[in-house]
């Protein structure tokens, strides 16, 4: 298993291309105080079915917080030297943001300010949403775009970046 030796660290890939149980592989690995951030928020039965994998799967050993708005306020909040934090999701994050009509530019730019900063270390888990075909609708494009740039800002402050697919993954940085 891969480890993390220093900074910040971006998992991509599609749904269920096995990033989020990569990144907590890693996290487990680091020996450190584990703390897991969620920004999803259960909108149906089928995300709370989805939170609620997630959950059962990390067991008691993390501690849990939500954030689906204040992202790096609340990373602010729990830093700390002998802590590891795995964000998951940038994009339900994104999503939140736009249901709630926020600035993207202002909110990505107050995380990738606060991420160099950041004492504990810090994983981040986000589905590529580029890969496919242009959406047919101005949401739809609109978030694709949203999220690409943001996958820009974390990539290029992240020290390692992984790019899963089929559980399998490929060091794109580091």
């Amino acid at each position: 298993m891969t480890s993390i030796k220093s900074g910040p660290v971006l998992v991509l890939g599609g749904a269920r291309s096995g990033k989020s149980v990569f990144a907590e592989k890693l996290v487990t690995a680091s020996g450190l105080r584990m703390h897991y951030v969620a920004t999803g928020r259960a909108w149906d039965g089928e995300m709370q079915a989805r939170i609620t994998e997630h959950r059962d799967r990390r067991g008691a050993d993390w501690q849990t917080h939500e954030a689906p708005l204040e992202l790096a306020g609340c990373l602010q909040a729990i830093d700390a030297p002998d802590r590891i934090i795995l964000i998951d999701c940038l994009t339900l994050w994104v999503t939140n943001l736009m249901m709630e009509e926020r600035d993207m530019a202002a909110e990505f730019e107050r995380l990738a300010g606060y991420v160099p900063q950041a004492q504990a270390r810090l994983v981040f888990v986000s589905n590529e949403v580029g890969l496919g075909i242009v959406p047919e609708n101005r949401m739809a494009r609109d978030f694709r775009d949203h999220a690409g740039r943001l996958h820009q800002i974390i990539a290029e402050i992240s020290a390692d970046v992984y790019f899963i697919a089929a559980g399998l993954p490929l060091k794109m940085k580091g």
